[in-house]
């Protein structure tokens, strides 16, 4: 499939609510879904977006996190661990007839992704 759209979203405080990582990197723990977590990853994959979750957590925490994930109904097309948790950047050219081809969005944390249109 050619997606016309990709989506990098954050774990931790974007899909979830965040914890503490001594928390969230426990077997046993598992994540609190935000508000219109789960409907919005719906929305996105009907119109056929490819779904890049991020997050801080590190790559020895992969197995943990995939299982919390599946755990509370999280689906996605590929998962980036040990990204910085500080600022991040995404940089892109535009199509050369003048079509933007990156865009940010900022969320308070915690708040969820229910109101993005994309």
């Amino acid at each position: 499939m050619n997606h016309k759209v990709t989506i990098f979203c954050d774990i931790d405080g974007t899909l979830v609510h965040h914890q503490n990582p001594s928390i969230t990197s426990t077997d046993t723990h598992k994540m609190l879904l935000l508000p219109d977590t789960l409907e919005k990853l719906i929305e996105w994959e009907k119109k056929g977006y490819y779904i890049v979750l991020t997050t801080a957590r590190k790559e020895s925490m992969r197995k943990v996190t995939q299982k919390q994930l599946s755990e509370v109904g999280i689906f996605y097309d590929q998962l980036i661990m040990g990204i910085s948790s500080g600022s991040r950047y995404l940089i892109n050219d535009n199509k050369p007839d003048g079509t933007i081809t990156s865009f940010s969005i900022n969320l308070i944390r915690d708040e969820g992704i229910g109101e993005i249109n994309i």
